[in-house]
């Protein structure tokens, strides 16, 4: 073993993160969100994949002990799983962001090798207010619209990255943490804006990269419209309901047809009408049930998601029902190039490695381009 002594990681859940995302809420902060986020039937995320994170690093249980956040900020996680670990702040049933950046700032005094988060670009912020660059971080995504550098991709390869940055030396560079105003977000216009930077474990093939904004070219727009002429006259079927995930060049498509898209949200669209607007993960399983169905998406620009960042409405159990088979997936040249692959993390891990493998990806009028997916 190269690890000499047991190191201490430092692990903070914000139990509500992600929440908003299958119930089409786009983020849940704020209280006013969270309660109607519950009334709609939003279920917990966060928990469920800090103990996939922890499930992972089983193997080198011994070597490494937890400082983790009271209740459910990170201590009832790791209950199951049989690390060491001591307890940092006292249960509440309801945390805040103030209850977040006061355990960072006690774990930085104590003196952890890593501090590991559980959440999304809201908890980014609160983390790098408490400890700045004066610690390195690691993210495990679990928010709606995670736009910072500071996440991993998925929670297996947040516990890959912990354990090549304890065994392995892995270096450490300063990442991006973004964040977009929730309100102008739900109304369909996206302001993102830097707050800081903060210092995280290198490893470019499981660490996201920032999200990249889509510039509007002449030569992009008209590869949109290409693609979406394409897509009207030679993909879609009569009575077949598509699934229209957020982004400029599924939105060229209903342009196309005269009708109205929501550009971060999910529409559903039945011979060449859009039915419904910015739906939810039990609007779209209702309308899909007993009648053929495709899901259409674009990939997040620099980072390469077709699921699990923006979209969590259409969730594991979407995707289970319309069928593998019938995911259509569209970008532009531009977008394609700057893509090394694409990504998927829907919170199911064996969905996700089924999906893995290639897919054929509409670029222009006719011409499709094979992408692998990891």
């Amino acid at each position: 073993m190269l690890i000499r002594r047991v190191e201490t990681v430092g692990l903070i859940v914000n139990p509500i993160a992600g929440m908003g995302g299958s119930v089409g809420l786009k983020g849940t902060d704020g209280e006013d969100v969270l309660k109607k986020a519950l009334s709609l039937g939003a279920k917990p995320v966060a928990p469920q994949r800090a103990e996939i994170f922890l499930s992972h690093l089983k193997h080198i249980n011994g070597d490494i002990a937890f400082l983790v956040g009271a209740g459910w900020m990170g201590e009832f996680e790791i209950q199951s799983v049989g690390f060491k670990y001591n307890v940092v702040g006292e249960r509440k049933e309801k945390t805040t962001a103030e209850d977040t950046r006061e355990i960072a700032k006690e774990m930085l005094k104590r003196g952890i090798k890593l501090l590991v988060f559980c959440g999304g670009d809201g908890t980014a912020r609160d983390i790098m207010d408490a400890v700045g660059m004066r610690l390195p971080v690691l993210g495990i995504p679990s928010g709606v619209k995670m736009h910072s550098a500071v996440f991993a991709v998925n929670p297996e390869n947040a516990a890959k990255v912990v354990f090549r940055f304890l065994y392995e030396g892995l270096p450490l560079r300063e990442a991006e943490v973004m964040d977009v105003d929730e309100d102008s977000f739900r109304e369909g216009r996206l302001s993102a804006k830097l707050y800081g930077y903060m210092l995280v474990p290198y490893e470019p093939e499981m660490i996201q990269s920032v999200k990249e904004a889509s510039i509007l070219t002449e030569d992009e727009l008209y590869n949109q419209a290409a693609i979406a002429v394409y897509f009207t006259e030679e993909i879609m079927e009569p009575d077949t309901l598509y699934i229209l995930g957020p982004g400029t060049t599924i939105r060229a498509i209903t342009a196309l047809l005269n009708e109205e898209k929501t550009l971060l949200g999910v529409d559903l669209l039945l011979n060449r009408k859009v039915i419904k607007r910015d739906v939810n993960e039990i609007e779209i399983l209702e309308s899909v049930r007993g009648r053929k169905a495709k899901i259409v998406v674009t990939p997040i620009g620099g980072q390469g998601f077709i699921f699990g960042r923006g979209n969590q409405q259409i969730s594991s159990r979407v995707i289970r029902e319309v069928g593998l088979k019938n995911i259509i997936v569209l970008a532009t040249k531009q977008k394609i190039k700057g893509l090394k692959c694409l990504r998927v993390d829907t919170g199911d891990p064996e969905l996700d490695n089924r999906l893995r493998g290639y897919i054929k990806v509409i670029i222009d009028y006719g011409e499709e381009y094979l992408v692998p997916i990891k």
